[in-house]
């Protein structure tokens, strides 16, 4: 049985490790993922699905709540599941991705793909299969947009190659319950990138995007016709159509309002006619619309480094208030819930909590299950918000992860900027985050001018400062935990990851006195050739290479802008210790940006060590990975930080 907590009090029984300096907790509980992940609810409330590992593999598990009985479950091997989701009570479907070859392609591709699992016939199959009764040569086919009201049809957009010889985006109907060839429920075109459609899997809506013209469309269906309702020329797209309203009217839309926030927006099927915020606030952007399966919204998540939500059910608005009133240090995250909200799984993050699965029911919290059992809260530490002003004056809003039971004093100290660059830090489990502070650190997670969630403004003050105004309030972020004594400036080390790993490599290059080392994790070296590896991956017109070119560069004419602002460039500067650290397979940021920033160092003899990680992408995935790349980062930090 699952045992109830009381709605006041939340605690739980798990192991203890010391944090003493003498006894420090093993590389392996940080660096490990968590042991459960994904967990999701059945319709009826009575079953729970999840990610976990049996004898080191890899296994999604389905168990009964009431009883804790194993019910079923299936090997995930070869696949990263991303998304899993109950379709009714005995079938989960599963998004996930694959690093594979396609029959007739060369090389090797990401591809995701969506599985069905069933329960009671404990199978597990594929629903689009690239080449069968589709395209073959794509690489995105995760995608539904709705389920028939039997549940035994899903439909799903892929590429399907048309009579004329071109590949249009094309809408099929897909069978849940057999391997039987998907048909057209339309055709679409060259330039569709989603569909809506309504409770019985007829066509109402398709969103349009022309690389070459810059043409962002939305068409509805009346009376047999695609009729315009929404027509702008722009870039890469800035609105963002996500979901229907209950009586299907209307699309749902989030776009940056007059009050400078990401709001909440209606456009009616009709004529296109666009509503006053619906959702909307000062202090924080509509970061997510919530939706169920057939993307029908019934309310939002805003940003904020702890999340918060609102819904059109007030009351259901107001339990969710109350329930984060219970625990206001803790960060509750809205994980899934019955189609009736009668019962709600939320992930606890933050507080001492290294992220457990809670249900709230009856106005009791149950105990599901801990994602990281082996991280006890003794050795969590805690996560608290700061900020600073920058030296133009912008306010820099700040996570700080504090060494617990360490004076605050004189630490030593790992500034982190995240990736991204336009996304931003949250009051989580942050397992480097974690690591660091476990040694007697000080982690500084500044979200620099350019970071999402703060604002349009905040957002918008990055474009074009890569190198230069983002890497000053970084550098801020040092001289003002200085100036409050917090820090030791002798003692300091700059680590990134992605954009973060850029950042790192800036400040060993661009300002080389303020750290006494850099480690980057598939970071960026040289900006020039990362903007032709996404001119080559997506295409010139792309909206990709567009929105690259504005964030980066901000359309720049100065033609030694891309050359001032990459590290490479500039390793003559460099005077501390680098780390990199890089994935062999990596296709967000390619593995010869790391590879090249190394063998410039060497070649003007400096102190620099490249790990290179076989078979792993960008986001280090499995356990082994991670567990050689924080033995490589502990390594470092021993002898040129701790």
């Amino acid at each position: 049985m699952f045992r109830i907590i009381t709605f006041i009090a939340l605690t739980f029984a798990i192991c203890s490790v010391s944090n003493a300096k003498e006894n420090l907790p093993a590389l392996n509980i940080f660096a490990n993922n968590p042991e459960i992940s994904l967990m999701t609810l059945s319709p009826d409330g009575s079953r729970i699905a999840f990610k976990t590992f049996q004898n080191e593999q890899e296994v999604l598990l389905i168990k009964d709540i009431a009883t804790g009985q194993t019910l079923g479950g299936t090997a995930l091997s070869g696949i990263d599941v991303k998304v899993a989701y109950f379709i009714d009570n005995f079938r989960v479907i599963l998004r996930a991705s694959e690093y594979k070859k396609l029959h007739g392609f060369k090389g090797m591709h990401n591809v995701s793909s969506a599985f069905v699992y069933d329960l009671k016939t404990k199978e597990v199959r594929q629903l689009l299969t690239p080449g069968y009764g589709i395209y073959k040569g794509q690489t995105s086919l995760g995608g539904i947009v709705g389920l028939s009201p039997d549940k035994k049809t899903a439909y799903m957009p892929a590429y399907y190659r048309s009579d004329r010889g071109y590949n249009v985006y094309t809408l099929m109907k897909v069978n849940l319950e057999k391997k039987k060839k998907p048909k057209q429920i339309f055709i679409g075109t060259s330039d569709s990138v989603d569909f809506f459609v309504d409770e019985n899997g007829e066509p109402l809506v398709r969103e349009r995007f022309n690389d070459k013209t810059n043409n962002h469309r939305v068409q509805s269906y009346i009376n047999g016709e695609w009729i315009d309702i929404f027509s702008e020329t722009t870039a890469y797209r800035y609105r963002s159509f996500s979901g229907l309203t209950p009586d299907r009217k209307s699309l749902v839309m989030t776009k940056t309002g007059d009050n400078g926030r990401r709001q909440y927006f209606t456009m009616s099927l009709k004529d296109g006619t666009i509503s006053e915020p619906i959702f909307s606030r000062d202090d924080a952007d509509v970061e997510q619309v919530l939706t169920d399966i057939q993307r029908v919204v019934y309310g939002v998540r805003y940003s904020g480094f702890k999340p918060s939500y609102a819904f059109f059910d007030q009351q259901l608005t107001q339990n969710f208030k109350i329930i984060q009133s219970a625990m206001p240090e803790s960060s509750f995250s809205l994980i899934d819930h019955t189609p009736d909200w009668s019962k709600m799984i939320f992930k606890l993050e933050g507080g001492e909590q290294a992220g457990e699965y809670i249900m709230f029911a009856n106005n009791s919290f149950s105990f599901l299950a801990a994602s990281r059992a082996k991280v006890s809260a003794d050795i969590v530490n805690p996560v608290s918000e700061y900020s600073y002003k920058a030296r133009d004056g912008l306010n820099i809003p700040t996570l700080l992860t504090y060494p617990k039971g360490k004076t605050k004093q004189k630490l030593p100290v790992v500034i982190m900027p995240h990736g991204g660059p336009e996304s931003y830090d949250r009051i989580s489990y942050d397992w480097l985050a974690q690591y660091l502070a476990s040694r007697g650190v000080l982690v500084i997670q500044p979200q620099f001018r350019g970071s999402k969630g703060f604002g349009i403004d905040h957002l918008l003050k990055g474009r074009g400062e890569w190198g230069k105004k983002i890497q000053n309030d970084i550098s801020d972020a040092v001289i003002a935990l200085s100036k409050e004594n917090m820090i030791d400036p002798d003692r300091v080390c700059i680590f990134g990851w992605s954009y973060g790993g850029y950042a790192a490599l800036a400040g060993a290059t661009f300002t080389p006195d303020l750290y006494q080392c850099a480690i980057s994790i598939n970071g960026i070296s040289d900006v020039e050739s990362m903007l032709d590896f996404e001119k080559r991956e997506h295409g010139q017109y792309s909206e990709t290479y567009s929105y690259w070119q504005e964030v980066i560069n901000k359309n720049s004419q100065d033609e030694n802008f891309l050359h001032d602002i990459s590290p490479i460039n500039f390793v003559d500067k460099v005077k501390i210790p680098v780390l990199l650290i890089h994935g062999q397979r990596d296709k967000v940021v390619d593995f010869d940006q790391s590879d090249d920033f190394f063998d410039a160092l060497e070649d003007a003899d400096k102190d620099v060590k490249l790990l290179e990680l076989k078979g792993e992408g960008h986001y280090l995935l499995k356990n082994e990975s991670r567990i050689k790349a924080l033995t490589a980062i502990d390594d470092f930090l021993k002898k040129h930080l701790f």
